[in-house]
């Protein structure tokens, strides 16, 4: 037999109605925000991932590289904002007026080592504002994903928010930051001994116990903000408090990837120990210019679906994916079968989900199966209902049976829907 690789998952037809679910609710809410969806590829030129996240991050290292027949080094998408600005250029839509706002749902990839919701095929829901620098904007994007948690029933999350300045201030800091980290060498892990050459702020995002003492004691970011950006995190938490949008401040908080500038946020539960981010972002305010655009500012985040669906397990929510058959047709016989079907097509013109069996199991069984496939009725047809033209309509919640004629299943979605 053969089996899956590591790291990645089938999605059973019940997991897939909770996805199915959250992308709905996502979509929804990020169209009433103005953003509209894009698709972009599954595979991109390396060369876009490896100058928009850098060679040395984890997410750098951990694509899935290949190279086609004519030798070109391509990559599964790792993330997707590098895509979406590739777009934003490649369809020089930046010609356009205001900002361009999209959003996207789909699967990264990554190859790290597996374990609770963090595969190394994984979906990411996310957001992208390009073309405004307005701390508002900042504002609204964090609104967008505190909205949706609360949209989904989420109840355990808390926003942590910093500002890691411009290429202007940070390498003030950075150099700042690498004077006292030279000092405590000895005192960090052999990751962050490695950070320290290549992105000093990544030390900052160790969660390990024997660095994390270091990391307390390290100067902060905050105190070497240039003017312009002091103002503008000073508007971005005025905004939050004025949208009644709670948060606290993380001064050693940075994000994994070497394209962030400015705001950059997290959203954690609390339920999910140390894997408690589900949704990350910030501003990229560099990003269009590096892949060979303008200057034009942007932001967005990503949420980690599979991860947001443990945190809602752990808080014992309902997901409400309940879209499996509205009906279902049991059969008793082969008469039962043809007529059963004619039915079944009567049904689906009216837009009714209608599941037929063919197995001509005994009655008892087709029942369990409707019960378990969550279906609301089981219309019931063997040799004596064709006869009779009379077919017995059962609501498997109250258990309560009738019968019903060809007239009243033509016209059954009307008593569905309660209107009949």
């Amino acid at each position: 037999m053969i089996h899956s690789p590591r790291g990645v998952e089938d999605l059973l037809p019940q997991q897939t109605l909770q996805y199915q679910w959250i992308e709905k609710e996502a979509a929804f809410l990020f169209s009433l925000y103005g953003y509209e969806e894009i698709r972009i590829p599954t595979f991109e030129r390396s060369e876009l991932f490896l100058r928009s996240l850098g060679k040395e991050t984890d997410a750098g290292k951990q694509m899935y590289t290949f190279k086609d027949k004519k030798g070109r080094s391509l990559s599964l998408r790792p993330e997707a904002t590098a895509s979406v600005v590739r777009a934003y250029l490649q369809h020089k839509l930046y010609g356009d007026s205001g900002e361009w706002k999209v959003y996207y749902m789909g699967p990264m990839f990554r190859y790290e080592r597996p374990q609770a919701a963090r595969l190394r095929e994984f979906r990411q829901i996310g957001v992208e504002a390009i073309g405004e620098i307005s701390p508002q904007l900042d504002v609204e994007v964090i609104e967008i994903g505190a909205e949706f948690f609360k949209k989904i029933g989420l109840a355990n999350f808390h926003i942590q928010l910093n500002s890691i300045g411009c290429k202007r201030c940070r390498p003030v800091y950075e150099d700042r930051l690498k004077e006292y980290l030279k000092l405590n060498l000895t005192n960090l892990c052999s990751n962050c001994r490695r950070r320290y050459q290549y992105n000093v702020l990544r030390v900052l995002d160790c969660k390990k116990k024997e660095c994390q003492l270091t990391i307390k004691r390290a100067p902060v970011i905050g105190d070497y903000l240039c003017e312009d950006c002091q103002n503008h995190f000073k508007k971005v938490r005025t905004g939050l408090r004025d949208a009644h949008i709670k948060f606290s401040i993380d001064p050693h908080l940075v994000r994994g990837l070497d394209y962030y500038t400015r705001t950059i946020f997290e959203i954690v539960s609390s339920l999910l120990g140390p894997q408690a981010t589900i949704c990350a972002g910030g501003r990229y305010d560099d990003l269009v210019e590096e892949l060979g655009g303008p200057s034009i500012p942007a932001i967005g985040f990503a949420i980690g679906v599979d991860r947001l669906l443990v945190a809602l397990k752990k808080e014992h929510k309902e997901l409400h994916p309940q879209y499996s058959s509205v009906i279902h047709i049991a059969t008793l016989d082969q008469e039962g079968l043809t007529v059963g079907y004619c039915l079944a097509r009567i049904l689906r013109g009216q837009g009714i989900r209608t599941r037929v069996n063919f197995s001509l199991k005994s009655l008892s069984s087709q029942l369990k199966i409707a019960d378990k496939r969550r279906a609301r009725w089981v219309i019931i047809v063997g040799g004596k209902e064709v006869e009779e033209g009379k077919f017995i309509l059962r609501d498997m919640e109250s258990g309560h049976q009738e019968k019903i004629g060809w007239d009243e299943v033509k016209h059954l979605d009307r008593r569905l829907n309660g209107n009949g």
